[in-house]
C-alpha cells in the first residue's frame, strides 16, 4: 500500500474513532474534515474563490473542487461565470447550476495543517455539545450518577460518561467535601443552552433529589400506588416529605419507613443523616397542617383562606417544639403545606380572644347605645360589625336568649342610624378632601375607602386609574376589597379612558367627512 493510499484510509480511521470516542455521529466528523480542507484550500487559491472538498466515505480519497454559479449577469467574477462561457464546456447547462472545476491535492504547510486542526476541533466538539443538549435536555428530574473531575471555587464538575455537568457551591449539602475522582449522585435541575456550550446543573439540596430517592428505595413509589405530594427541605440538616397512598390496604408511611427503617435510613445516608420527617398527606388543610407539624402536638386549628393563612394553637408546653429551633419545624410545614403558619400558644390565643370580645363588646356599647349585657350576647353569637345588626333579619335576633321582637327592632333601628351618621360624616370629610364625585360612584367603592384614598392623595379617576389593584388593596388596609373586586374597581377608574379614545375617534371620523363634503 503506498503512502497516499495508506493516508486515505487512516483518515476514514481517524473519523471512525473520533466518532466513538465524541459519541457523536462519523458523518459530523467528516463534515469538519470537509470544512478543515475547504478552508485550506482558500487560503491556497485564494478566499474569494468558492473551494470545497469532498472525503469519499469509503476510500477517504479527498476531491477539491471550484464551484462557479451560471448567471445572466456577472456580479463576482470568482464566483460566477457567464451562462455562454459554461456552455462551452458544457452545451446543456442552465443559470442556476455550477461549473465546477477539479483542482490539484493541496500539500498542508505547517500553518494551514494548524488551521486545519482547529476547524476540525472546533466543529467536532459544536456537534458534541449539541449531541450532549439532545441527549441530556429531556431527563432534568432524573437521579444520574457521576464522578468529580475538578473543583472550581466550590463548583464541582462532574463526569458523567458522555457529559459534563457542574453543582454548584449552593447546590451542595453543608459540610459535604468532594475529591477527584470520588463518586456522587446527584439530581438534573436544569439543562439550557449557554454561550460556551449545554450546561447540566446538578443539586443535591433540591427538594426533588430527596423525592427522586426515595422513588429508588420505595417499589410502591415507583409503581405510583404512594403518591409524594410535596417535600421539604432544610439540606443537611431537616426535611419533611408528604405521601398519600392509592391503596387503603398500604400504609404508606410504613411503606417509606421499610422494615426496620431500611428504607428511609437508605435515603438518610446518601444525605448525610438529614433527619426525614415521613407526613401522611390530607386534602383537609387544617389536618395536613397538624400532620405537617408533627410531632408538636395541636389544640386547635383556625383558617384564614381569604389570605392564606393558618392559625394554630397549641399547649404552653408544646411551643418550642411546634416552632422547632430556630424556627425550622414551623418553616419546613409551612414550606410542604403552602400555608402561612402562626403558631399561638393557649394562653395567648386565651388573651387576644378575651381582648377581642371586649373591644367588640365596647363598639356595639358605644355605637348602639346599649348596656355590656346586650353587647356580649351580640359578641358571643358571632356579631362583629354593627352593619350585621342593622340589616340581619328580625328572627336572627330575637333567636338570642332574652331578645324580643321589640328589642330586635329597636337595635336594627340604633344600627341604621349609626351608620347614617358615620357616613355623612364620612361623606363631609371626603368632600373636604377633594374626592371627586366620578370616584364616588364607582361601584364597590365605600365612603370609608374614599376617605382613606383621598388621605393619600388619590382624589380622581385618573389618580385610581394609575393604580395598580395591589396598590390599592396596600392603601386601604383593612377597609381594602378582594383581589378580583379591586381589579374590577381599577378598570372602572380607566373605562373613561378608553372612551375618551372613542371619542376622539369618532369626532376623527366625523370631521373626515365633513372635510369631503366641503371638498
Amino acid at each position: 500500500m503506498d503512502t497516499a493510499t495508506a493516508f486515505k484510509t487512516e483518515l476514514v480511521q481517524v473519523a471512525d474513532a473520533v466518532a466513538r470516542e465524541k459519541g457523536i455521529e462519523r458523518e459530523e466528523v467528516l463534515h469538519a474534515m470537509e470544512s478543515a480542507i475547504s478552508k485550506a484550500g482558500r487560503a491556497k487559491y485564494g478566499h474569494e474563490h468558492d473551494i470545497r472538498a469532498e472525503i469519499d466515505r469509503r476510500t477517504g480519497e479527498i476531491r477539491l473542487r471550484r464551484y462557479r454559479e451560471v448567471v445572466e449577469e456577472i456580479e463576482d467574477e470568482h464566483t460566477q461565470i457567464l451562462l455562454k462561457d459554461a456552455q462551452v464546456q458544457d452545451p446543456d447547462i442552465e443559470v442556476g447550476q455550477f461549473v465546477v472545476e477539479e483542482l490539484p491535492p493541496i500539500d498542508l504547510g505547517r500553518i494551514a495543517a494548524q488551521t486545519a486542526k482547529q476547524v476540525i476541533v472546533q466543529q467536532v466538539r459544536d456537534a458534541e455539545r449539541a449531541r450532549q443538549y439532545e441527549e441530556y435536555k429531556d431527563r432534568v428530574g432524573e437521579v444520574v450518577n457521576g464522578i468529580v473531575k475538578r473543583n472550581e471555587f466550590g463548583n464541582i464538575h462532574i463526569d458523567l460518561g458522555r457529559a459534563e455537568a457542574v453543582m454548584r457551591r449552593d447546590e451542595s449539602l453543608p459540610r459535604e467535601t468532594y475529591r477527584v475522582g470520588d463518586r456522587i449522585r446527584a439530581y438534573i435541575y436544569d439543562v439550557r443552552q449557554e454561550q460556551r456550550g449545554p450546561q447540566i446543573f446538578l443539586s443535591r439540596s433540591h427538594p426533588q433529589f430527596m423525592a427522586q430517592l426515595f422513588k429508588q428505595e420505595v417499589p410502591e413509589i415507583y409503581d405510583g400506588i404512594i403518591e409524594i405530594k410535596s417535600v421539604a427541605r432544610d439540606p443537611g440538616s431537616r426535611a419533611k416529605i408528604a405521601v398519600i397512598s392509592h391503596d387503603s390496604s398500604i400504609d404508606p408511611v410504613g411503606a417509606c419507613v421499610g422494615m426496620r427503617g431500611s428504607r428511609v435510613q437508605a435515603v438518610v445516608g446518601e444525605l448525610q443523616g438529614e433527619k426525614i420527617d415521613i407526613i401522611p398527606w390530607s386534602p383537609d388543610p387544617a389536618t395536613f397542617v397538624v400532620n405537617a407539624l408533627a410531632p408538636a402536638e395541636v389544640s386547635k386549628v383556625v383558617l384564614d383562606e381569604e389570605q392564606g393563612r393558618i392559625e394554630v394553637v397549641v399547649p404552653d408546653d408544646q411551643l418550642s417544639l411546634a416552632i422547632g429551633r430556630r424556627g425550622q419545624n414551623v418553616r419546613l410545614a409551612s414550606q410542604l403545606t403552602g400555608w402561612d403558619i402562626d403558631i399561638l400558644t393557649e394562653d395567648e390565643e386565651s388573651r387576644r380572644r378575651s381582648e377581642e370580645f371586649r373591644q367588640r363588646s365596647q363598639m356595639f356599647i358605644d355605637a348602639l347605645d346599649v348596656d355590656d349585657v346586650i353587647a356580649h350576647l351580640l359578641v358571643a353569637e358571632g356579631f362583629t360589625a354593627v352593619d350585621q345588626v342593622a340589616y340581619v333579619p328580625v328572627e336572627d335576633l330575637t333567636e338570642i336568649e332574652g331578645f324580643d321582637e321589640e328589642v330586635a327592632e329597636e337595635l336594627r333601628e340604633r344600627a341604621r342610624a349609626y351608620l347614617e351618621e358615620q357616613d355623612q360624616e364620612l361623606t363631609e370629610k371626603r368632600r373636604d378632601l377633594g374626592v371627586s364625585d366620578e370616584l364616588a360612584g364607582i361601584e364597590g367603592m365605600t365612603t370609608a375607602m374614599l376617605v382613606k384614598l383621598g388621605e393619600k392623595g388619590i382624589k380622581t379617576l385618573d389618580d385610581l386609574g394609575d393604580l395598580a389593584s395591589d396598590e390599592l388593596i396596600e392603601m386601604l388596609g383593612e377597609d381594602a376589597p378582594g383581589q378580583a373586586e379591586a381589579d374590577q374597581i381599577i378598570m372602572a377608574a380607566r373605562a373613561h379612558w378608553f372612551g375618551d379614545e372613542d371619542a376622539a375617534e369618532s369626532g376623527q371620523a366625523s370631521g373626515g367627512g365633513a372635510t369631503s363634503g366641503e371638498g
